[in-house]
Formats: structure tokens, sequence, C-alpha cells
């Protein structure tokens, strides 16, 4: 079941640095939503707080509140491991593990939590692969690496082995900055497709992939050089780039700047 994200007055840290500062916004459920913005300007670090995947750099820490479902997933006695089950997150790079075959990188997350059925283990393995919309192309080659797969078919049993553990949302950390144009569209097909049932947030770079897949788009800046970033400007995506309040989106937008 897709939830909502609801972030109000995010601030992020690392040690003494302030990164983000005062992020509100709302994601609803079923979604595709974009972080824009130039380099620098926090959108995959507000990305990782989402599933506190932020937490693994040292000093790191939040102010504010990020709920799901009205769930805040940075109370008391949650257990970040847990969020990070619920919330699953597809990396820049394809990262299959490379000692593994396809079907155990497929099925890692599930025998890490213990399920050792191999009847279920192999309807999981089939049915994650459908859903990557890769398993006509690797369906006779489960027993051989991971790594072995193209660049694209790699980002794609990523994603595989993201909604094999039955995520709410799926978050996406530039997914198709590594991969050819026919990937690229690969992906964002599967996007449209995996938004039927996931809450999904993406970072790109790319402009016209922001308009292609999103339903809502956010803008995140720097206040300056130095400054923490900020979220400058969220609508839907046909608002932001067809008619955006802010100047400072525009000239974005437009390539004027960033």
């Amino acid at each position: 079941m897709a939830k909502r994200i609801d972030i109000s007055d995010l601030s992020i840290y690392y040690g003494a640095f302030k990164a983000v500062e005062d992020v509100t916004m709302s994601v609803p459920p079923r979604s595709v939503t974009a972080f824009i913005g130039p380099s620098g300007c926090g959108k995959s670090t507000v990305l990782r707080t989402l599933n506190r995947m932020h937490e693994v750099i040292p000093g790191a820490r939040v102010e504010g509140k990020v709920l799901l479902d009205g769930q805040d997933l940075y109370g008391s006695g949650v257990d970040p491991v847990a969020v990070r089950r619920t919330i699953g997150m597809v990396f820049q790079r394809p990262n299959p593990f490379p000692t593994m075959t396809i079907r155990d990188n497929v099925v890692a997350g599930l025998r890490l939590n213990g399920v050792r059925d191999k009847k279920r283990l192999d309807e999981i393995t089939e049915q994650s692969l459908r859903g990557a919309n890769l398993w006509n192309e690797v369906k006779d080659r489960l027993d051989k690496p991971g790594a072995g797969l193209s660049g694209g078919q790699q980002q794609r049993l990523c994603i595989a082995r993201a909604i094999a553990v039955s995520p709410e949302v799926l978050l996406m950390d530039e997914p198709c900055s590594a991969l050819d144009p026919i990937s690229t569209l690969a992906i964002e097909d599967l996007i449209n497709d995996l938004k039927t049932r996931f809450t999904i947030v993406i970072v790109t770079h790319n402009m016209q992939q922001a308009a292609r897949v999103s339903d809502q788009t956010a803008f995140f800046n720097l206040a300056a050089t130095g400054k923490p970033g900020k979220l400058v400007e969220m609508d839907s995506t046909s608002t932001i780039f067809n008619n955006p309040s802010l100047k400072a989106t525009e000239d974005y937008i437009s390539g004027r700047f960033g």
C-alpha cells in the first residue's frame, strides 16, 4: 500500500555544517515527485533523510519532522532498518551484489529478513523481475552473475531487488545518470508503471526527464555560496515547467543558471 510523505521544517546537519534548511513539503501516494536543482543544493541529502540513509555518515542529524502516513520516522523507538524496508532506494550507479546470481540479488533482502521457503523466493523473484520489466530478458539465466548484465539491466535488477521486499515508497537518486538513452527510456517507462503501486521520489539533473516522469516537481537551490540548500518552489510539474511562480525557478529550467 503506497503511503503519503509529509515533511515539515526539516533541516539537515553534518556535524556543525547545516546542509539543508527548513524544507516543508508533501508527497502524495501513488505519484512521482521529482527533485531538481543545481549540484550541491541538497536534493540527494533530502532524499536520503526519507529513509534515514544519511545516518550512515557520522555526525548526521536532522531537525523537524518526516511523517509516513502520520508516523514520525524519527520518533523514539523507530528502527532505521524497518524504515529502510518500508522505503526502498535505488542509487545513481547500478550496484548489484557482484558475487551473487541474478536470483540471489533479487531475494537478498528477503533472505536477510529470514524468508527461507524456496517456492516463495522463486515466486517473488519472478514477480519482482516482471515488475522491473526484466523477466523476459533474464529468465533463462537466473543462476548467472548479476554483474554480467548490461548497465540498464543492472539498474532494473536493482529496482527488482528494491521492490522484492514490498516497500511502500521507492526513492531513486539519479537512477539514469550512468545509462545510455535506450536504457534511460526503459527506466522511465518502468517508473510510470511502478507509480500505480508505489510512491516514488526521484532526484534528477535531467529537466526533460523530470518533465516526462513526474507528477509534481520540487526545485531546490542554494541560498548563496556556502549557505544551506533550500526548497525554492514546489508545484505540479506542468506548472513548474510552464508557469513557475518565481524567476529563480524559471531561470534554472530555461538553463540561464545552474
